[in-house]
């Protein structure tokens, strides 16, 4: 499950909707989804490890290079 908060209602551990991983120029992962309530567009920096697990339980899928 990859959480982040929502700026636009303000709301704290907010599950993305269709989340997908990307790898920053510097190396971070940042996922990507949308905020099903409000429709607006989440981000959240999360860890190698984080963003390697939600890969591999399906829950996100990694950005297509």
């Amino acid at each position: 499950m990859v959480t982040a908060y929502c700026v636009k209602c303000k709301a704290k551990g907010v599950t993305m909707k269709d989340p997908v991983i990307h790898v920053t120029e510097k190396g971070g992962y940042m996922a990507k989804g949308v905020h099903e309530a409000c429709g607006t567009t989440l981000c959240a920096m999360i860890s190698k490890e984080n963003a390697e697990a939600a890969i591999a339980s399906g829950e996100a899928r990694k950005e297509a290079a």
